[in-house]
């Protein structure tokens, strides 16, 4: 039986059996419009307590306010539990003194201190974020890596790493080397939705011979 693709443009996009939307899941690309945060189709968030529509840009990255410096930056087909939380470089205050107290922030009559950090934080595409994870300013994260329930990412992720923990570390790796890099220049996630429709039971039970059979110009 042929597979459908999910309609990217709808901002929740499962149906439960009675019929019913589940207002907990959405599309983050159709309900964050901010000009720092880029989300690619297919990603999304789920919340058991979901913000108002224009609210899941405060609820996922707090401290990422629109005249913020640095990107928050999620690739395509992302998932992201209850709980995530993205705390980006404009959360972090200069310390270099002898004091960490943003006094710039409150002098309205004066001129207010520079953002002292202002780097990108960046998540791959098919990232699995789990429940209450928490990842910190700057942080890359590779493509078709997990992350585990309650684990706090300090530093990059490999692509296609598991890891867990305060600070994060790596436990696993999914993929072997090779596959890896297999798999990065198959780039499924960029392809035309017809074809990843086509690639689900290869994509669902491993079997990269069979993807790469399916791809663009194979």
């Amino acid at each position: 039986m042929p597979f459908s693709m999910p309609d990217a443009t709808r901002v929740h996009p499962v149906t439960l059996p009675d019929g019913s939307i589940h207002e907990g899941t959405v599309f983050l690309s159709n309900v964050i419009d901010q000009p720092n945060i880029e989300v690619g189709d297919f990603t999304y968030a789920s919340d058991f307590d979901p913000p108002p529509f224009d609210g899941w840009a405060g609820q996922l990255a707090p401290y990422h306010f629109p005249m913020s410096e640095g990107r928050l930056i999620i690739g395509k087909f992302c998932q992201i539990a209850h709980g995530v939380r993205f705390i980006t470089a404009a959360a972090n205050h200069e310390f270099a003194g002898l004091t960490s107290f943003p006094f710039g922030i409150f002098a309205l009559d004066q001129e207010v201190m520079g953002q002292p950090d202002s780097r990108d934080t960046m998540i791959g595409h098919d990232v699995w974020l789990g429940f209450g994870a928490i990842v910190c300013p700057g942080v890359a994260i590779g493509n078709g890596a997990i992350i585990g329930a309650g684990a706090v990412v300090r530093s990059d992720v490999p692509d296609y790493a598991i890891v867990v923990g305060n600070p994060a570390q790596v436990v696993k790796m999914r993929l072997p080397p090779d596959d890896i890099a297999r798999m990065n220049r198959l780039a499924w996630w960029d392809w035309p939705v017809v074809l990843i429709a086509r690639a689900r039971v290869a994509l669902e039970t491993g079997d990269l011979d069979g993807l790469e059979a399916l791809a663009p110009g194979a």
